[in-house]
């Protein structure tokens, strides 16, 4: 992470989501990538490399958890912290995600304009969690 603007990758199937998620987080101030599905997502993640990746789980062609699984083994992508934006709220779908290596979960349907602030912090605990591997 450097003083640009952060970057996020917003990957969902439905157009009004990606476009109400895109334009609050433009307005919080990010530049914004998106996809309309999990094999797009992983095409841009892997070439723009963006700071956090906003990642609906039921999508066709290639769902969130199969996308969440190659972010996480892709050397370049792995760092990336990837939130699952999604309706699948059950505790063990939760739990699912997480063990495969979510950094964090937010249910639909969510309030747009607190997004922002939810990761703003999730790069804020990257940032130290860094810091703290680096011995800094």
């Amino acid at each position: 992470m450097t003083d640009e603007r952060d970057t996020i990758l917003v990957i969902d199937d439905e157009d009004h989501i990606r476009m109400v998620v895109e334009y609050n987080l433009k307005l919080e101030g990010f530049d914004v990538y998106s996809a309309e599905n999990g094999s797009v997502g992983l095409e841009i993640a892997r070439q723009e490399v963006p700071d956090v990746v906003l990642l609906d789980w039921m999508m066709p062609e290639m769902d969130g958890l199969e996308v969440l699984t190659e972010l996480k083994h892709d050397k370049r992508t792995a760092h990336i912290p990837v939130l699952m934006l999604t309706a699948k709220g059950m505790d063990a779908d939760i739990d699912r995600a997480l063990e495969l290596g979510a950094d964090d979960y937010i249910t639909k349907p969510f309030d747009p304009r607190s997004l922002g602030q939810t990761i703003r912090e999730k790069l804020q605990e990257c940032i130290k969690s860094e810091a703290g591997q680096k011995g800094l």
